[in-house]
């Protein structure tokens, strides 16, 4: 199944800056807010139940909200969602600031995700609209670095000006970049949602077995059960994420305690993987156009995935820290191209009018896996030790590509019998040199 779409003559690379520079100044408030607040609860004498309850409150409506969010996102125009959602956020973090409970502050940060829930998909969806298909694989490498920098320089800010001044000017730090969000929203020509999409026909999927109609359906139509190749895909990053995301609390005594090692050292392997993430999403973004059609970069990002699973497991057989640096390292470059492949092979097969659905799907299953897996590995953390863990953390999301491995093949031999080779041939366009 595949579908086409009508996307602009010339890509909009002004609009594409513009949304990047938003989601990486939000990204970074994000992570400033969650890190400052992560502080402050622990040096106000609050227990692990409080940090907890911090972590889940910013990640459970990312999830639960999905299937509203996503449908806003299609249905709303996207200049008023990140208005007033930016306006929003900032309202919240601001008063976050000046709250002292933890109960308060929890509530609070439940409300920031709400919005962020609303934001992610509507941006996200907006990228495939601002370019041309061959210009896709760029931009969303250029998206997902602006949010990798924003995730590193989140905590590092935090750390600094909590030192120095106290939680408050980091949290009105954070509601000022907030605004980032209105900004974006006043400033992009691109739109879309509300009175531009109502109506607007879209392709039809083609089942296997069934016979083309060539009468458009409306956005109600698509629904990501109906494709197997994208349900496949987004179900084994979703496994894979929840067993690599189980090595994440277990990491810190498997490096502090097994291997004996710093926290600054620590600290340097968990950054390698992120410092992977940004080459890994622009060395493969481009090598997309080099793949035939959607199926073969389906599973080119399973191989990637199982790339990140062969690292974690060969890291639990190190005997020094500073040997899981490369480790991680190229399992951050995999990670990386699998974000940019999948975004592609996303944007490419949803009909323009429903990405915000299918963004805010794949969204809620990666904040639903890693949530799975920071329980999972907390748990097994009170009964086994840090090194068998690592491995089967790696063993456990290689098996889940593996046994998706030939489900997704076989869908994607019968689209091929069915469609011929040309599935997604679009992603065949070479893109220009730059």
């Amino acid at each position: 199944m595949s579908f086409t779409t009508d996307g602009p003559s010339c890509s909009r690379w002004s609009d594409v800056w513009l949304a990047a520079a938003a989601r990486g100044v939000s990204t970074c408030g994000d992570f400033l807010a969650a890190t400052a607040l992560a502080l402050a609860l622990q040096s106000a004498g609050a227990g692990g139940l409080a940090v907890s309850g911090l972590l889940l409150a910013a990640t459970v409506p990312l999830v639960v909200l999905a299937p509203l969010t996503g449908r806003l996102a299609d249905r709303v125009d996207s200049r008023t969602l990140l208005v007033g959602a930016g306006v929003a956020q900032a309202a919240t973090c601001a008063a976050l600031a000046y709250a002292g409970h933890p109960v308060l502050i929890i509530g609070l940060v439940t409300l920031l995700a709400c919005g962020l829930a609303v934001t992610q998909p509507t941006l996200a969806a907006l990228v495939p609209a601002m370019v041309r298909t061959a210009d896709l694989p760029r931009a969303s490498a250029l998206n997902q670095t602006a949010g990798t920098l924003g995730a590193l320089a989140g905590p590092a800010l935090a750390g600094v000006l909590v030192g120095q001044f106290g939680v408050r000017p980091p949290l009105l730090l954070d509601a000022a970049s907030y605004l980032a969000l209105v900004v974006a929203g006043l400033l992009l020509r691109t739109r879309r949602g509300g009175a531009r999409s109502s109506g607007t026909a879209v392709a039809r999927p083609v089942t296997v077995g069934s016979d083309p109609d060539p009468a458009p359906t409306t956005r109600s139509a698509w629904r990501l059960r109906h494709d197997p190749l994208l349900l496949g895909m987004v179900a084994a990053m979703a496994g894979a994420l929840a067993a690599v995301m189980a090595m994440t609390p277990v990491e810190v005594f498997f490096i502090r305690e097994t291997l004996g090692s710093s926290t600054t050292t620590y600290g340097i392997v968990t950054a390698a993987w992120t410092a992977g993430v940004l080459p890994g999403a622009w060395l493969f973004a481009r090598l997309t156009h080099r793949f035939a059609d959607d199926g073969a970069l389906v599973r080119a990002a399973l191989a990637l995935l199982g790339g990140c699973c062969l690292m974690v497991l060969a890291g639990a057989a190190v005997p020094h820290a500073h040997l899981l640096v490369p480790l991680w390292l190229i399992g951050g470059l995999c990670n990386g191209g699998d974000n940019v492949f999948s975004n592609v092979v996303l944007a490419r097969r949803v009909p323009e009018a429903a990405r915000g659905r299918a963004f805010a799907a794949l969204g809620a299953a990666v904040q639903g896996a890693s949530m799975i897996g920071f329980l999972i590995g907390g748990v097994l953390l009170e009964f086994f030790a840090p090194r068998p863990l690592i491995a089967a953390a790696g063993l456990a999301g290689l098996l889940v590509v593996l046994a998706l491995w030939v489900p997704v093949s076989r869908v994607v031999r019968r689209e091929r019998l069915t469609r011929g080779p040309a599935v997604g041939a679009g992603l065949a366009t070479p893109v220009p040199a730059r």
